[in-house]
């Protein structure tokens, strides 16, 4: 048995193909570098006071209770926005800042919500995206318990 060289297109092909694949563990692949955006490998993230982020939360926050518990929960306010933690498992993760805030619903009790801005986690990976937890509402239990596995 003997190895087959390509010629022409087909080689030309095979070639580019096993470039686009083959990494070196730990390193990005030639892929990574027109496919992903760059705020993976910078970490630039907003705030944890980001107004499109709290209003994210706010927003699937009153989806989840209406669609799934009906209720008419709604946060009404954020206050002591925090951050706990910013890649606290290094540099070789996918960037995260974690947060705090206390919210205060619409039944006028005060909750506290654990969230976190993760680069690259939006729809379709094209921008950060947010995960959260309101303590004492984790009904399917997600984030249990007490919303500590929202917490670095």
């Amino acid at each position: 048995m003997g190895l087959t060289v390509r010629s022409g297109r087909a080689g030309l092909l095979a070639v580019i193909a096993c470039a686009l694949s083959a990494s070196a563990a730990g390193a990005a692949s030639l892929l990574d570098n027109f496919w992903l955006p760059n705020d993976k490998y910078t970490g630039e993230l907003p705030v944890c006071s980001e107004p499109l982020a709290l209003g994210t939360i706010s927003m699937r926050f009153a989806e989840t209770e209406r669609m799934y518990w009906n209720s008419a929960l709604n946060i009404n306010s954020f206050s002591n926005v925090r951050e706990i933690a910013y890649r606290p498992w290094g540099e070789g993760f996918q960037p995260r800042r974690y947060c705090s805030a206390t919210v205060v619903l619409s039944d006028a009790k005060p909750h506290q919500v654990f969230y976190s801005i993760i680069s690259d986690s939006s729809y379709q990976g094209f921008t950060w995206g947010v995960e959260w937890c309101v303590t004492g509402l984790d009904r399917n239990l997600a984030y249990a318990p007490d919303c500590k596995m929202a917490r670095p």
